[in-house]
């Protein structure tokens, strides 16, 4: 995978040690994500973060890049391929710095991701958590739909949506 043409507005790369406190910044700005899906931020959930994998996934095949602008952090998305099926792209994390929020970056982001993902996959999926109004509205912008399937986490229920490429 081509990371650095994931997106043709901002310059894209997987997210390394030194910009951890960088991502930290990122999550800090974003009070709301965090009060529907703890922990709270801090240096070792941004490491937990770039490190966590679903079952029968290995680093290969997980992507936690960012997006940048200049030395700006603007945005960050983490992905994991052909998960849960071969045919499939699951999208982890998706989060704009609130200082570019409400200028349709992250739609802009995303539209770019999700045609470079349609090269090589036939759908997307993601989840959020359930009762976080602005994470559902911008999913549901994006052409997102709830496939019915809730999963309970520790402290949280997370709703399943996809997004077909296919038709």
């Amino acid at each position: 995978m081509k990371i650095e043409t994931l997106a043709k507005s901002y310059s894209c790369r997987k997210v390394t040690q030194s910009d951890i406190p960088s991502v930290l910044a990122l999550y800090e700005s974003n009070p709301l994500y965090f009060q529907y899906c703890p922990p709270q931020p801090s240096l070792d959930s941004v490491m937990e973060d770039i490190a966590r994998l679903p079952q029968g996934k290995t680093q290969d095949d997980k992507y936690y890049v960012g997006f940048w602008d200049g030395s700006s952090l603007v945005a960050v998305m983490d992905f994991v391929c052909a998960y849960p099926d071969e045919k499939t792209i699951f999208i982890g994390l998706f989060m704009v710095n609130q200082a570019y929020q409400g200028n349709e970056i992250g739609s802009q982001i995303v539209t770019e991701a999700l045609a470079y993902f349609a090269k090589n996959f036939q759908k997307v999926r993601l989840a959020y958590v359930k009762g976080n109004p602005q994470s559902q509205h911008f999913w549901e912008k994006q052409g997102f739909k709830p496939t019915g399937s809730e999963i309970e986490q520790e402290s949280y229920t997370v709703v399943i949506m996809e997004k077909n490429f296919l038709g």
